[in-house]
């Protein structure tokens, strides 16, 4: 069993969803990290100056948010589903809608399909209104359990 599983099994015990992203180095360093305080699965990219891509708006670099509507629907998948493996991105699409000013940027992620192999997930970005994303996101992850063949 990998590491990130057996930390998704200490944290399913727990209750505490934030401890997940510490198994994530890169969401350690991107400040990323879940959180379910309103009764719904969010996560969080506290901003920090080094998500900046446009110093004269300012605004946060687009493949930081894509980046981070990846890591909601991983969040989303491992909390959310009863997924054995870590799923594996094979595809993503990020819509990006407005800029992102130099705030925090909150994150929900839903199942759209589930099958045997694969999940496609909805993800969505947003700062102070949920009403108003600044990114979109479409993504397919493999979700194949350890006893089953590949299919890549």
């Amino acid at each position: 069993m990998s590491r990130l599983l057996e930390r998704l099994a200490e944290v399913r015990k727990s209750g505490d969803v934030a401890r997940l992203a510490e198994a994530i180095p890169y969401a350690r360093w991107m400040k990323i990290a879940p959180e379910n305080g309103t009764g719904e699965l969010l996560t969080r990219m506290r901003f920090h100056d080094d998500l900046i891509g446009n110093t004269f708006l300012p605004a946060i670099h687009g493949g930081t948010l894509g980046a981070m509507l990846e890591m909601a629907a991983i969040f989303h998948l491992l909390w959310e589903t009863e997924t054995e493996t870590v799923p594996k991105i094979v595809n993503i699409t990020v819509d990006y809608l407005r800029s992102a000013r130099p705030l925090d940027v909150i994150a929900a992620a839903k199942v759209t399909k589930q099958g045997r192999r694969m999940v496609n997930v909805f993800a969505e970005a947003w700062q102070d209104d949920r009403s108003k994303p600044v990114a979109t996101a479409n993504a397919h992850f493999l979700v194949t359990s350890a006893d089953e063949p590949s299919a890549l």
